[in-house]
């Protein structure tokens, strides 16, 4: 019995082989699950790269016919042109070159010429080519033996090409002269530059005529890739240490390795290359990578922080914790006998709350039906006026219908005091299918003495077709007054006063109403009621704090900001109404 170890030494032992076992284990995993992820990813987005590549090289031979395509009819209408077979007859060329550069900028031809019988140039897009002699040119030539527009391909001494499409013009069956179209296929190489890594387009000789990398045209694709400096063979064997892929690249364009895509243009047996680098590959593998290896690298500091704690819990407080359980008995007494105490406190303080919530809510009422009953008084009183003037002026038909306005106020003002009576209920006994555009245009009738005598222009975008919601229309017409006034109010102090009122449907119906005013300051206490900027006796601070409540009846939302060019925006939005939720709530009812 003396010479056993105790059971904690024994565990102890074994404890280093087991977190080197651990340890182990969590590095083979790791490199296994790194290498077959490295594996499938690569081959996965290679190969989604290179399918891209080859759609993209399909739409740049799209592009490329397309554009051949619609200049080679360009030369059979012009060699049908009255005006210029009629200057060839002549020998008049004052204006054919006039015409030709608007043919030009209509076609989006890259350059247009007419040459003579003899090949002189008489009328150009370029004013310096006129004069000059074409008759060796392959263009001229070629379109003089051939019945038909004929297509060439003339370099440059700049080593760039020139596309021709060229046609003989002919008079009572006698050739008077050739009308020659370049084509401007060069535009094609710095759009496809900004995209792919290299592009370049061969003839059916395999000579480059078109390519990204200027150095390459005139030459075959051999000969171009290799004027361009290839890696060593150390450079290499690095690159392929670093790179993880296992592919062998199709080709190596500045030290780089890249992917080589090929199609075909259907037009004289051209094709058409792309050259796309491994980078977006590798720094996508890369990314995952990394992420693995920091999970394996978490995990492997957690096998050894759990493995090299001491688990062993050893026990010999029992005397502090019976004196904290005797503590906590003590507390819980006190605790129960101020519980009873405060019980006896809350049956008092609820019935003071309850008195003092009856005088709030009287107190609230009161000042919602002063700040509500102020705007159509403000008109009624804006409207005697008028009527007053009216009948001085012995025009008694207007001011019957100021009259008319008058009572029609009267009739809104008893409909919001029985609306007010109503709050408490907030039911949906008076819920409607209403069109917004209505309810905007009976507030804004409403404003309208107000708008007037502060020549406030009024900007309205509304849709034609109807806007429908379901809503209260007395309510929602108190909204769009109460948002109007605010901001004909926020415009005071500005020169040109202007509103802009905007009307949508998309998921919601959406109203904006934007004014030019100097903007909210506290755009978090907007909505509180008795907050207000106005100077006293303008406003009580009751009007948004009201419309935010209505527009929540509503299933809607109030929402406000401010615009960096100055001013204020206020939305509403209220839910669409359907014309089958009006058949589905009748046949429910």
């Amino acid at each position: 019995m003396s010479d056993a170890l105790p059971p904690s030494e024994t565990s102890d032992d074994r404890a280093p082989w087991r977190l080197r076992l651990v340890a182990l284990t969590i590095v083979v995993l790791a490199a296994v699950t790194l290498y077959s992820t490295n594996l499938w990813l690569t081959e996965r987005f290679t190969e989604t790269t290179r399918n891209r590549a080859e759609l993209r090289l399909a739409l740049y031979s799209g592009n490329v016919i397309s554009e051949l395509q619609r200049n080679s009819v360009v030369p059979l209408l012009l060699a049908q042109d009255p005006a210029l077979i009629g200057a060839l007859n002549s020998g008049d060329f004052s204006q054919s070159s006039q015409r030709l550069i608007s043919f030009r900028d209509e076609i989006g031809a890259a350059s247009l010429l007419m040459l003579d019988r003899d090949g002189r140039a008489v009328a150009a897009t370029d004013r310096n080519q006129i004069g000059s002699q074409h008759r060796q040119a392959p263009y001229f030539v070629d379109a003089l033996r051939a019945g038909e527009t004929v297509f060439s391909v003339v370099e440059l001494e700049t080593g760039a090409k020139n596309f021709i499409y060229s046609r003989k013009i002919t008079s009572d069956r006698e050739v008077i002269g050739v009308i020659v179209v370049a084509v401007d296929l060069q535009k094609f190489e710095s759009s496809w530059a900004g995209i792919a890594d290299a592009v370049l387009v061969t003839d059916s000789e395999g000579t480059i005529i078109l390519s990204t990398e200027p150095r390459w045209r005139g030459r075959t694709v051999d000969e171009a890739l290799a004027a361009t400096p290839a890696p060593s063979a150390i450079a290499r064997a690095l690159y392929a240490t670093t790179d993880w892929s296992l592919r062998v690249p199709d080709a190596y364009i500045l030290g780089e390795a890249v992917m080589r895509s090929e199609g075909r243009i259907p037009f004289q047996g051209w094709r058409i290359s792309s050259f796309t680098t491994y980078s977006s590959v590798r720094e996508r593998v890369n990314g995952v990578l990394a992420l693995e290896i920091m999970g394996f690298a978490l995990l492997l500091a957690a096998a050894f922080y759990f493995m090299s704690r001491k688990a062993q819990t050893r026990s010999r407080f029992f005397q502090r914790e019976s004196a904290e359980l005797r503590q906590l008995n003590q507390r819980l007494q006190r605790e129960i006998a101020e519980r009873e105490r405060a019980e006896k406190s809350l049956e008092v303080a609820e019935q003071t709350l309850a008195q003092s919530s009856k005088l709030a809510a009287l107190g609230e009422m009161s000042a919602a039906v002063s700040h509500e009953l102020n705007q159509p008084l403000a008109a009624m009183k804006t409207y005697l006026a008028g009527a007053r003037l009216l009948l001085q002026r012995k025009r008694p038909e207007e001011a019957l219908s100021s009259f008319q306005r008058i009572d029609d106020l009267i009739g809104r003002m008893g409909a919001i005091t029985r609306q007010l009576k109503s709050y408490a209920r907030k039911g949906e006994e008076a819920f409607e299918p209403i069109d917004v555009r209505e309810a905007v245009s009976s507030a804004l009738a409403m404003m309208e003495p107000q708008l007037k005598s502060r020549h406030v222009a009024i900007s309205r975008t509304i849709p034609t077709e109807p806007v429908m919601v379901r809503a209260d229309r007395l309510r929602l017409e108190q909204v769009f007054i109460n948002l109007f006034r605010n901001a004909v109010d926020a415009t005071k102090q500005v020169d040109e006063p202007m509103i802009e009122l905007t009307l949508w449907a998309g998921d919601t119906a959406t109203l904006s109403v934007r004014d030019n005013g100097h903007g909210i300051e506290d755009l978090d206490s907007l909505f509180e009621p008795f907050y207000t900027t106005k100077q006293p006796g303008d406003g009580v601070g009751l009007g948004l704090a009201i419309s935010s409540g209505i527009v929540n009846d509503f299933g809607g939302r109030l929402t406000a900001r401010n615009v960096p060019e100055g001013g204020a925006v206020f939305e509403v939005r209220l839910p669409i109404h359907r014309a089958d939720e009006t058949v589905g709530a009748t046949a429910a009812e």
